[in-house]
């Protein structure tokens, strides 16, 4: 399978966008799925093949505390709430911020359009900018923020070329190096701790394994290697950036913490998302990182910090699955 990127020309005038074209919402499977266990936490994909484009929900029913970590100098994102019901991951940049709005009218008829204030159903959206690699102005709308809620299911995360990473590329420093990434999942369980983290790389930066090799991205045509970005440095500096790129992450876990906790480890886990994604948190990048927990067991035997790298490790695993 090859995962070069054809020659953009979405930047022309007169590409269809969603009112010029027939769309139906379509499943979104990827190449397989992470399986999980964190009771109460549902993930749907969807998709529009004419994009093609998509988007990835992750519903948890009775809500959960949130902290938000945005980093980077184009962010995307809609919401931002300290609890939320749902995360709505999406393609199609800024537009694509219609997906979220859809999950949360589907939210709503679900709970037969009760809107007492403690009833209302929050959702956060983030998105990236996926046109670049694409002939089409299709955006991940309502209609499909809908599909996604209505297909997510327990326990199964799907991963690969699906849901928000449809269309995701990494290693684009020089976008004729670029290669198409995707979206990923990885999940650990330390005693009765729990940590679920998913990733959709859409970076600027190449993907890095353990071994510190390049595995997606920076991709020489002429060499047919793969190099390290630090590499090609000299050469690069002087290269027009590239634009619209972001790294979208939710991590899922059980444990207690206080909102301080919370936002701190969130913060732990996405700084140390630069060991596999490099250069990361760029000026063109829109990292965002959603960090939540179920509140269902004490964190006991470890401290947070500790809890931060053991997701960190998590975290690593999710990008190079986004990238297999």
């Amino acid at each position: 399978m090859t995962h070069r990127l054809a020659t953009p020309s979405a930047f022309a005038p007169g590409v269809p966008r969603n009112a010029d074209l027939p769309l139906t919402p379509q499943p979104s499977p990827g190449r397989g799925s992470v399986a999980f266990d964190l009771p109460g936490v549902l993930v749907g994909t969807a998709e529009y093949g004419e994009g093609p484009t998509g988007c990835t929900v992750i519903h948890l029913p009775k809500g959960a505390r949130t902290a938000v970590d945005a980093r980077g100098g184009a962010v995307g994102m809609s919401g931002g709430y300290d609890f939320n019901h749902a995360i709505c991951l999406a393609g199609g940049s800024v537009y694509g911020l219609a997906a979220a709005a859809g999950v949360s009218d589907e939210l709503l008829s679900r709970r037969n359009n009760v809107t007492k204030w403690d009833e209302l159903q929050l959702v956060s959206g983030a998105v990236i900018y996926d046109f670049s690699c694409r002939d089409t102005a299709v955006y991940p709308d309502a209609e499909l923020g809908r599909a996604a809620l209505r297909w997510a299911r327990e326990g199964e995360f799907p991963v690969g070329r699906c849901g928000a990473g449809r269309t995701a590329s990494a290693g684009k420093v020089d976008f004729g190096r670029a290669e198409f990434a995707g979206q990923g999942a990885a999940f650990g369980t330390f005693g009765e701790v729990k940590v679920l983290v998913a990733t959709v790389v859409n970076a600027v930066g190449a993907v890095v394994d353990r071994q510190g090799r390049v595995v997606r991205g920076n991709y020489h045509p002429e060499l047919g290697e793969r190099r390290h970005p630090s590499a090609d440095y000299a050469e690069l500096s002087e290269a027009p950036a590239v634009m619209g790129n972001t790294t979208l992450t939710v991590m899922v876990t059980n444990v207690k913490l206080s909102d301080v906790e919370l936002l701190q480890v969130g913060r732990q886990v996405h700084s140390s998302m630069h060991r596999g994604i490099q250069p990361f948190h760029t000026l063109t990048d829109g990292d965002t990182m959603f960090a939540m927990t179920t509140d269902e067991v004490e964190l006991s035997g470890v401290k947070p910090t500790g809890l931060g790298t053991l997701a960190s490790e998590v975290a690593w695993d999710a990008i190079l699955s986004a990238a297999e």
